[in-house]
């Protein structure tokens, strides 16, 4: 079970960043950095599973969330060492030597500072839709300007369509990040501006020796994926990993693609020795192999949403559900996917679970099953399950049929190679090509579990 300390002191000290504590406290230690506007709750939706395997640090920039303006300089002088020093003494603090990092924007850039000046302190580098260097500084000490004489409600407009698209602006975690944003301190945004128009990394890239992955937003108009690419050729050995639909926030508007790439980098790092009976990397390997195919057989914009829609109180059933039963269930090698949906479907109309079932029709068709097949197995569940069971479960895989062809051919499933039911997402069928991945229906909305489901569907994902 994570456990969440946040430190503040009684008086606001000017020699220390804002940060919050989660994990084991004997897990190795990772050290999560934000982005200019927005407070250490922009790391909310990668927090649970990094949570899991290791000793999560988050920080506040100056002037941000609970971090005071006053701990960089206002007079236009910031750097990112400044920043840098910050951090380390946080990590003085804890007491750890060396750890693991992420960052997002300007928080990827202090991280890259780390790398390079003080490699003996980084073990595994991530850096998030950020650069090494973030354009003329005439434009960065023009927004410090701006930002000191009209404060961060200047800045507000312009972050949707930076940050994230109107859609992701309008949901509860979009609404909350812009409302960091108004209430971040304008001398602090200002001071981070100065670090910006200071910051220039590119020479340095090469020094980097800590194992380094980087991810762009492929809509990030902030840092386009030409920044990370720049940042992946110049680091040696990094890895490059671009994100379709996200703008610079890919860690808000894309969630569970961004988890997923910290998690399997990091899962190198933790990989123990193969003498001990525990290995704390497992269940980070399962939780990721767990959601390919949890995406490959429900579709991403299913996950989408029950990942969009997990909450602190069912997190660690949807992370459970993730290892368990895909990253174990579904992903072994004793049946293929095939079979293993038609024995869900039966277990399925002999409990009456009717909203899981009309999910698991379109899965079974995703994994190769046919309309006819599928009649199949609901006419065998009538003899061993019962006729009124099959009687719903009929009722129930019409209703999905009907949705499927309102939707038209692009809802349709492809068809799986059900001889390898461990690998990577299915591609379609080149017999099929007409088929493509199923979407989601919008008139029957899914949620995660312990929401309110007015359209009799369930995103437990069993």
């Amino acid at each position: 079970m994570a456990h969440h300390h946040t430190h503040r002191a009684g008086v606001p000290s000017v020699t220390s960043l804002h940060y919050d504590l989660s994990g084991p406290a004997t897990a190795p230690p990772l050290i999560l950095g934000p982005s200019v506007g927005t407070s250490l709750a922009v790391w909310e939706p990668q927090l649970p599973a990094l949570a899991r395997t290791h000793r999560v640090l988050r920080w506040d920039l100056p002037g941000h969330g609970g971090s005071p303006a006053a701990l960089l300089p206002s007079d236009g002088s910031a750097t990112i060492d400044q920043l840098a020093a910050l951090v380390l003494r946080l990590a003085d603090d804890q007491g750890w030597e060396r750890f693991a990092y992420a960052g997002i924007s300007l928080g990827g850039a202090v991280g890259l500072y780390l790398a390079a000046h003080h490699a003996e302190r980084v073990g595994r580098l991530s850096v998030i839709c950020s650069s090494a260097r973030f354009g003329e500084p005439s434009s960065w000490r023009e927004r410090a300007r701006l930002v000191r004489e009209e404060g961060t409600e200047a800045m507000v407009a312009s972050r949707t369509g930076v940050w994230f698209s109107r859609e992701t602006a309008a949901t509860p975690r979009g609404r909350a990040l812009l409302a960091d944003l108004r209430a971040t301190d304008r001398a602090g945004y200002a001071a981070c501006c100065d670090v910006l128009a200071d910051y220039d990394m590119r020479a340095a890239l090469p020094s980097v020796t800590a194992p380094t992955l980087v991810v762009a937003g492929r809509e990030d108009p902030a840092t386009p994926p030409a920044h990370a690419r720049e940042i992946a050729d110049a680091v040696p050995g990094a890895s490059l990993l671009e994100i379709a639909g996200a703008g610079h926030l890919a860690g808000v508007e894309r969630p569970e693609a961004v988890t997923s790439a910290l998690l399997s980098h990091l899962a190198d790092a933790a990989r123990p020795d193969p003498a001990h009976a525990a290995r704390p990397g497992d269940d980070v390997l399962r939780h990721a192999a767990g959601m390919a195919v949890r995406r490959a057989v429900l579709g991403d914009a299913h996950v989408d949403r029950a990942v969009a829609r997990t909450t602190p109180f069912t997190a660690r059933f949807q992370d459970f559900i993730t290892r368990y039963a895909w990253g174990e269930i579904w992903t072994g090698d004793g049946l293929d996917r095939r079979t293993r949906s038609c024995i869900t479907l039966t277990a399925l109309i002999a409990h009456g679970h009717d909203a899981e079932l009309a999910m698991h029709v379109r899965a079974a068709l995703t994994n190769g099953l046919t309309r006819e097949e599928i009649g199949e197995v609901l006419l065998q569940s009538a003899i061993y399950c019962g006729v009124p069971a099959a009687n719903s479960a009929f009722a129930t895989a019409q209703r999905v049929f009907d949705e499927i062809d309102a939707e038209g051919p692009a809802a349709a499933p492809p068809r799986t190679d059900a001889e390898h039911p461990t690998h990577t997402p299915p591609q379609a069928n080149p017999q099929h090509p007409t088929h493509t991945p199923p979407q989601a229906n919008p008139e029957h909305p899914t949620h995660a579990p312990g929401e309110v489901d007015t359209a009799s569907h369930s995103d437990t994902d069993k």
